[in-house]
């Protein structure tokens, strides 16, 4: 609630000297010797209403002078008017994700911190790529960051064929933001192996990415050695087994300096949840926001009763408090 015109309310400061002087100033009247007969007429007005009127005519006034003022409620409209950042995640699904030194797996652990940093971003596009021996997009880029979080719960290993390939994974992310007209273009490749699938080499793809304006991060997640994984057996069932596990960081660095990236290695679920909040730091969007308030006049509320009450005031001559000469 606000008033446009607050100034009328000055005009209030004059209602308790009128109160006193009404109250003050003696009542007109005559005299008689004996006024029992009048007393006991039906229509006779006690002392309180005979000062009705002036009641009805103080409140009537009080409320024209609000209704002058006059009162305003709004609310607050916002059309942002800047372009955000389009974002393509980029997640390994091979079986070396099901590796245990991430809790629960590489993979679950990726996926809970994926869900996270989407769900702190916003007027940003995301999409998701899924990779294994070849890149998918799971979901194009969209503002729809529910509908976004269920794609990536529904991305599990066997969605690909096994593999690792990192330069179908960049080229399918890029080829996703080639359209795109954002101030920002970037791609968020988590992996924790080494390339040995896919058509395109993956310092090609980091070219290819460069040229369109892409700039890719680039994580290797988990860490070195021996894990148990979840690997294909030879009757077509999975097993657990130890495998050995290797992450190729000196490509993942290469792609990430030659598009103005950068590199980082999680060896933990912490390690991994901070540097996609250092990401989160460095790629904001600066929201430009163009505010309009718009209002409704609410002076009616006061003028309806206002004129209420002065027609009582003007109807109680017709009425058993009507004047008595």
């Amino acid at each position: 609630m606000r008033l446009a015109d607050p100034w009328f309310l000055l005009l209030l400061a004059i209602l308790p000297f009128w109160w006193i002087w009404n109250f003050r100033r003696k009542a007109e009247g005559a005299a008689y010797s004996n006024v029992s007969a009048i007393t006991a007429l039906a229509s006779y007005r006690k002392p309180i209403a005979a000062r009705l009127p002036f009641y009805f005519r103080f409140a009537a006034a009080a409320l024209v002078i609000i209704a002058l003022a006059r009162p305003q409620t709004g609310y607050r409209e916002e059309e942002v008017i800047s372009r955000g950042i389009d974002i393509m995640l980029a997640l390994d699904i091979s079986s070396s994700m099901t590796a245990s030194d991430l809790k629960p797996n590489r993979l679950d652990a990726s996926k809970k911190v994926i869900a996270d940093f989407i769900a702190g971003r916003k007027n940003d596009r995301i999409g998701l790529v899924v990779f294994a021996s070849q890149g998918l997009t799971q979901c194009p880029l969209t503002l729809d960051y529910p509908i976004l979080t269920s794609f990536l719960e529904t991305a599990n290993i066997g969605l690909v064929d096994d593999g690792t390939a990192i330069g179908m994974a960049i080229a399918t992310a890029s080829n996703r933001l080639k359209g795109s007209n954002a101030k920002s273009k970037i791609v968020i490749l988590l992996t924790d192996g080494m390339n040995n699938r896919g058509a395109i080499d993956p310092l090609t793809a980091a070219k290819l990415a460069k040229a369109t304006g892409v700039k890719v991060y680039t994580i290797g997640a988990g860490k070195e050695g021996l894990f148990y994984q979840t690997i294909m057996s030879q009757d077509g069932g999975r097993q657990r087994a130890l495998v050995q596990t290797e992450i190729d960081e000196p490509l993942l660095k290469q792609i990430a300096s030659s598009t103005g990236g950068a590199y980082f290695r999680a060896e933990d679920e912490t390690t991994l949840a901070n540097i996609y909040k250092q990401i989160d730091r460095l790629e904001k969007t600066d929201i430009k926001v163009k505010a309009y308030v718009r209002h409704t006049d609410w002076f009616m509320m006061f003028i309806i009763p206002a004129a209420a009450l002065m027609l009582l005031e003007l109807a109680l001559p017709l009425t058993r408090w009507r004047m008595i000469p």
